[in-house]
This record gives C-alpha cells, sequence and structure tokens, in this order.
C-alpha cells in the first residue's frame, strides 16, 4: 500500500517519542522517583507505532504490562502516562493503576493487563459491543509470544473467529517470554501459523520495518470494520533491555542484542526519510527537542501533582 510522506514523518516522531520516554522512564525509576517494576519496549518501536496509528482515535487497544509504547502511539498524553508512573493522582489512572495498568477512555485505551493474555477476552467483549451495536470500530488486542502459549489466548482466537468478531490479534514476538527466549517454549517459527486453526487468516511481518506492521495492521484492520472477522498477526521483533528494568538478563543469547541493535527500526526509517530528502539532522534535532521537552515538562507534572488522598482509597472499588 502506498504511505503518504506525512503519515512516515508520523511514524518516526511517535518510535522517537516511545524510545526517549522508555529511556527516561528507565533513568527515573533507577532513581527511586516511583514505586513498583517497569517494562519498557525500547526496540520494540516499529511494532507498537505501525500498530497504534493503523487505528482510528474510537478504535480501542487492549495493552500489556509492557505497554507504555502501545499507548503513547495510541495517542496517550505523556503529562497522564507519566503522573501515572509516579502514582499521583493526576495520572491516567489517578495513580492507582501504575505502569502495567494504563487506560484512557477517551481514547479507546481498555486497561492495562499485567496477565499474560490476559487483556484479549476483555477486548473481545468489547469488539463483541461493537458488533452488536453495529459500529464499525475495531479492537486491537496487544500480547507477546510467551502469551501465545497461554489457554485463555486460544479459546479467545477460536471464539473470536467463531463469532465474527471485529478483532485483531497483534503479537509482538519479541524473543524472550520473561526469562526464557522462545526457542525454550515454541516449536514453530512464527505464531501466524496458528491462525488457520482458528479459521482467521494469519500474516508475520518483519517487526522492525514499520511501514511493513502499518500495512499489515491496515488490511486486518479493514477486515474487521467490513465485517469479515479477526486476523492473528505475528510482529517479530526484539525487546533490547530485560524483562524488568534491572534484569540482569544472564539467559540472554550471546551476540543476540548486538544483531537486533544493527536492525534499529528508527534508524531503519531514518535512514529511508533522509534518502528521500523528507529529513535532514536539523529537521531530525527539531523532532528530539520538542519530544525531550514533552518529557520534561510530563516530569516536571509528575512531580508537582499531589498523590491521592488516604481518604479517597475505597473509591470505585465495588462490592
Amino acid at each position: 500500500m502506498e504511505i503518504s510522506m506525512e503519515t512516515k514523518l508520523r511514524m518516526y516522531e511517535t518510535m522517537t517519542l516511545v524510545r526517549r520516554f522508555e529511556t527516561r522512564a528507565m533513568e527515573l525509576f533507577k532513581n527511586g522517583k516511583f514505586p513498583g517494576w517497569i517494562h519498557v519496549c525500547i526496540g520494540q518501536e516499529a511494532s507498537v507505532t505501525g500498530a497504534g496509528l493503523a487505528l482510528r482515535k474510537d478504535d480501542y487497544i487492549c495493552p500489556t504490562h509492557r505497554g507504555h509504547g502501545q499507548c503513547l502511539a495510541k495517542g496517550m498524553d505523556t503529562k497522564k502516562m507519566m503522573a501515572e508512573l509516579y502514582g499521583k493522582k493526576t495520572g491516567s489512572n489517578h495513580g492507582r493503576g501504575g505502569s502495567m495498568h494504563m487506560a484512557d477512555k477517551a481514547l479507546g485505551i481498555l486497561c492495562g493487563n499485567a496477565i499474560l493474555g490476559g487483556g484479549l477476552p476483555l477486548g473481545s467483549g468489547v469488539a463483541l459491543a461493537c458488533k452488536l451495536r453495529k459500529t464499525d470500530q475495531v479492537v486491537l488486542g496487544f500480547f507477546g509470544e510467551g502469551a501465545s502459549n497461554e489457554g485463555i489466548v486460544h479459546e479467545t482466537m477460536n471464539l473470536a473467529a467463531l463469532w465474527n468478531l471485529p478483532m485483531i490479534f497483534f503479537c509482538e514476538s519479541n524473543q524472550y517470554a520473561e526469562l526464557s527466549h522462545r526457542d525454550f517454549h515454541l516449536k514453530i517459527d512464527t505464531i501466524a501459523k496458528r491462525a488457520g486453526g482458528y479459521g482467521m487468516p494469519g500474516i508475520t511481518v518483519d517487526g522492525n520495518d514499520v511501514l511493513a506492521v502499518y500495512s499489515a495492521a491496515c488490511k486486518a484492520v479493514k477486515r474487521a470494520r467490513e465485517g469479515k472477522g479477526p486476523t492473528l498477526i505475528d510482529s517479530i521483533t526484539c525487546r533490547w533491555d530485560g524483562h524488568y528494568v534491572g534484569d540482569p538478563m544472564v539467559y540472554r543469547k550471546e551476540g543476540d542484542l548486538e544483531l537486533w541493535k544493527a536492525k534499529c527500526p528508527i534508524l531503519r526509517l531514518e535512514k529511508q526519510l533522509f534518502e528521500s530528502g523528507a529529513l535532514d539532522e536539523s529537521g531530525k534535532q527539531k523532532i528530539i527537542a520538542k519530544i525531550d521537552k514533552d518529557i520534561a515538562d510530563a516530569e516536571a507534572f509528575a512531580e508537582e501533582s499531589p498523590y491521592p488522598a488516604v481518604t479517597e482509597a475505597l473509591e470505585g472499588v465495588y462490592a
């Protein structure tokens, strides 16, 4: 499919935002600025960006525990995200969710789920609602190749295909399921091969090529909007950092990181933009400066925001 230069530049800006936000979030976490754990998606920027930009504002996504980039690509405000990381009242979940449970109802960002594959059945419920209401909205559910072996993932894909739901199952195959390389738990080279067993199309795509990811996602979204049912996309990429920030990564295959860094998704698109004349070094630095200011403003906003009051602890809790 033909992709406009405007879209390509937006992809570049989004991937750069994800990379620089995640890098700063790691630094802040290591400096003790916020509690809990964080899981970053550095190296996977093309996958989240290509998927996110294929959607409309009123479409939905189901984020995972490694969901910062997924939410940023769908349009989440950096201030709301940073404040949520800090556990502040001004955060996307009013400081109650933290890193692994980002949400934004206005943007169709269903609450992130720290349980592997746990967001998919919730997303399929929303997809069923879209179908019953006869809207042309779609739901894109993120998961990893480790989660692909969870029973709930198989059950959800089977039911979504059976009921012809407007759902895209988007696997970010980042090579490692927690502390295990994919070779340890997968016999097949791509989980897209499983799609035939559910009666849906399966697409394998180079997850470090944002243009290829975007094209595959657009094809799946179009199919879902037309009422033709779900698609399974396997986006082959790699996370550069550990399962969590602070992970010593003693399980990592030798030479693996260097191999994948040579396939950097941002540099890949940057090279194309420079060669076409759509971007030069001056333009690149302007984009970076704008993004860094946005992140710095978000950090200041989070620092200055209040924590939720103790008296609010039971608000939103149902019995």
